[in-house]
């Protein structure tokens, strides 16, 4: 097998779900008892947020436990949007987010929100220009993709984030899903608010995910109750989750550390191989993340060749995850003015750090064969 479908999901750590077993067996009490198993359990879930905020170089008090990137999406825009519509009730994004990003906008339009959704380019980059030109008086959160789950293509955060720290009443949020581990980052040198992660896309394990809050920031919560992560997740906290993902987190940065090149190898051989194939269009941009190749195989049905590879023990995707078996055309494509018979073919090769240019081999000569045949099985 060779699973080239790492967007959607990887592959936990052995380490990881070692980590998980051994905390919920052994640390099972609930930290907000007070006896000495809930106190226990206690002190690993602290030492798991003091170890991520040390990863990312922010506070401690800076990092809250959530079920994933959905989860923490929501609680950033709802969170901010609903604590200061007082102040304002505009919102910018961008026209390519993630559904978990572009369904709570559609329901904070609905609580009388006004959202600007830009455009993006043939690449599928947001302009910053755009963005300034597009803030008004009652805008108070902006909110964009760090790199798109569907072509890899690298927004320019640090950017936007100079913009608005000029702007101290704008929230910035940042769904760093499929970024985290792959491109550099610095929350603080980029003016982010709030970044959005989920550990299973780093080797962690479904069910996971981190929300970075800046300190001072005044989330309203989504869910009532006991008041745990400082009042703004309530609910007994996944302890073994939170260690997992302290260890899935460094884990994959010290890859992205000792690995990178790898990746940049594994992908430059996988460019060359689909731009040499006959009617095979490369939409990634050269300067995406290495991890994410998308590409149009024109005339062939998505669902036809992802089941054909399938049989020959090749696994990739066709749009994200999320919307894959909905066989809806990429947004994300038409956006950046790709015709619709060609997006429609599209198709996500994404990486991960553990696949060996042996195995990529392997799988783009399966990849060119497969495509021939089912042309010439079309053409019959």
């Amino acid at each position: 097998m060779i699973y080239l479908d790492n967007s959607a999901t990887t592959k936990p750590f052995p380490e990881v779900i070692e980590s998980y077993t051994a905390v919920a067996a052994n640390y099972f009490g609930n930290p907000s008892s007070l006896h000495r198993i809930g106190m226990e359990a206690e002190k690993l879930l602290i030492q798991a947020r003091a170890q991520i905020a040390a990863l990312l170089d922010v506070k401690e008090s800076e990092i809250y436990f959530t079920s994933g990137g959905t989860e923490g999406n929501n609680m950033a825009l709802k969170g901010i949007s609903r604590r200061f519509k007082s102040r304002g009730q505009h919102i910018i994004t961008t026209s390519i987010e993630h559904d978990s990003i572009m369904k709570v906008m559609e329901q904070l339009e609905q609580d009388c929100f006004s959202v600007t959704y830009l455009p993006v380019n043939e690449d599928g980059i947001v302009s910053v220009e755009d963005i300034k030109k597009h803030i008004q008086s009652d805008t108070i959160l902006v909110s964009i993709m760090h790199v798109n789950n569907e072509t890899g293509a690298i927004q320019p955060i640090e950017a936007i984030g100079k913009l608005l720290n000029e702007y101290p009443k704008i929230y910035f949020h940042v769904d760093g899903v499929q970024a985290i581990g792959k491109t550099p980052l610095s929350l603080e040198d980029y003016h982010i608010d709030l970044y959005t992660m989920s550990a299973h896309k780093f080797h962690g394990l479904k069910g996971n995910g981190i929300l970075f809050a800046k300190d001072g920031i005044n989330i309203s919560p989504l869910l009532a109750g006991g008041g745990q992560e400082r009042n703004v997740r309530s609910g007994t906290e996944n302890v073994a989750g939170a260690v997992a993902t302290a260890k899935a987190l460094r884990m994959q940065l010290d890859n992205y550390k000792n690995q990178f090149g790898k990746m940049l190898e594994q992908n430059k051989f996988i460019r060359d191989q689909l731009e040499s194939m006959d009617n095979v269009v490369v939409h990634s941009p050269v300067n995406s993340v290495p991890h994410i190749i998308n590409f149009s195989a024109s005339g062939i049905k998505a669902e036809v060749l992802i089941h054909a590879l399938e049989e020959k023990g090749i696994f990739l995707s066709t749009t994200s995850a999320c919307s894959s078996k909905t066989n809806t055309v990429s947004k994300t494509l038409l956006a950046m003015r790709v015709p619709e018979n060609i997006a429609e073919s599209s198709f996500r090769i994404s990486l991960a750090y553990d696949n060996e240019l042996k195995d990529i081999r392997e799988a783009m000569s399966v990849l060119k064969e497969t495509i021939n045949w089912l042309r010439g099985v079309m053409n019959r």
